[in-house]
């Protein structure tokens, strides 16, 4: 097993381009392809006013806003996220993101399947 180190100008990264649930731009950093338990990890990048629009995967995650704002809804519940805030996503909960902010909103998402 060697260090695998990635960022986001990394030629595969850049490829993994993708529209996150409606409303953000998305990378994969890692996938399952080199992890051993998690299923990938990733960076999003949400537009003022843009929104990644409710819904449920099958697995859980975590949200880590590395800058900016929004509003989280998780279930039936929602509330203001900021910058350092690490949002947990069980298994099967309908969740969403609002950029609430007058600037971008980037957001580190990690995913694993549940015990």
């Amino acid at each position: 097993m060697s260090m695998i180190v990635r960022n986001l100008e990394h030629e595969e990264v850049v490829r993994s381009l993708y529209r996150a649930h409606g409303g953000a731009s998305a990378v994969m950093l890692l996938t399952s392809q080199v992890l051993e338990g998690m299923l990938f990890f990733a960076h999003a990048v949400l537009k003022p006013g843009k929104e990644i629009e409710a819904h449920v995967d099958p697995y859980e995650e975590i949200y880590y806003i590395l800058e900016g704002e929004g509003y989280m809804t998780v279930g039936d519940e929602g509330r203001a996220v900021k910058t350092g805030d690490a949002i947990w996503l069980p298994y099967g909960v309908p969740h969403s993101l609002k950029n609430t902010g007058d600037q971008d909103c980037a957001i580190l998402v990690s995913a694993a399947m549940p015990r």
